[in-house]
């Protein structure tokens, strides 16, 4: 299993913290934005990690992570010249994937729930998850039907369609290469995650799991407050 850290885009909702630095490397309570993914692929025992950076903010990744010795593992860099969707990571990704399959986090998401065994116990398909919150449509959505079991899956929808947003945690086969490359672009111009679900679920080879403990997605103020908050209490538990 390798794993990829997407962490470029521009940061814009952070204007002007984002003018000086990238997103995922501002301060969640006591480190930078990434160690929170980047620990949630090393405790599933992910040691070869492609972390995909903005062109102008790839020194700044560098001096921080290094070479990933100092975390036990080995870290790769590739750069995303523009933001073009999500799925894009994997044809970015291609070489450093090889024939293994791949767990890709968001580099500005931040869970309480560990993944370790979800992830260590993958074999194939797809396997996505899914968090009930209040206000969905700010990212793909899942409809279950009534036994949980997930029908299709919306990319931000106009209109309510479920309670069940998906978090920027994913993991694949190594037939996810060939599945991004067969995703045209979207009416925004980007390759959509959710085509890649889309291409598993009508398979029937999408698994969808649910996330109990907090999920947040720190890409405004509001939400990096609540990331901080949530940092500083889980480091005083421990």
């Amino acid at each position: 299993m390798k794993g990829i850290i997407l962490s470029g885009g521009s940061g814009s909702r952070l204007a002007p913290l984002t003018k000086v630095t990238s997103k995922q490397l501002l301060p969640i309570y006591n480190k930078p934005m990434i160690f929170y993914p980047l620990e949630t692929l090393l405790k599933a025992g992910i040691k070869d990690i492609l972390i995909i950076v903005s062109p102008d903010r790839a020194g700044d990744y560098l001096r921080l992570l290094g070479s990933g010795k100092d975390f036990g593992a080995r870290f790769a860099y590739e750069i995303q010249d523009k933001p073009e969707g999500l799925a894009q990571a994997f044809i970015i990704g291609e070489n450093f994937i090889g024939e293994d399959n791949v767990c890709m986090i968001l580099g500005d998401n931040i869970f309480e729930d560990d993944f370790s065994q979800a992830i260590s116990s993958f074999k194939s398909g797809g396997m996505i998850f899914a968090k009930q919150v209040s206000d969905p449509e700010r990212s793909g959505v899942v409809v279950f039907d009534k036994n949980m079991k997930a029908l299709k899956i919306v990319e931000k929808p106009k209109e309510h369609l479920s309670d069940y947003a998906i978090p920027g945690l994913y993991i694949y086969d190594n037939r996810v290469i060939e599945a991004a490359k067969q995703v045209k672009p979207s009416a925004r111009g980007e390759l959509e995650i959710t085509d890649l679900h889309n291409w598993y679920l009508e398979k029937g080879e999408l698994q969808v799991d649910i996330v109990k403990g907090e999920w947040i997605d720190a890409g405004t103020f509001e939400s990096l407050f609540k990331a901080t908050e949530l940092a500083r209490k889980k480091s005083q538990k421990q």
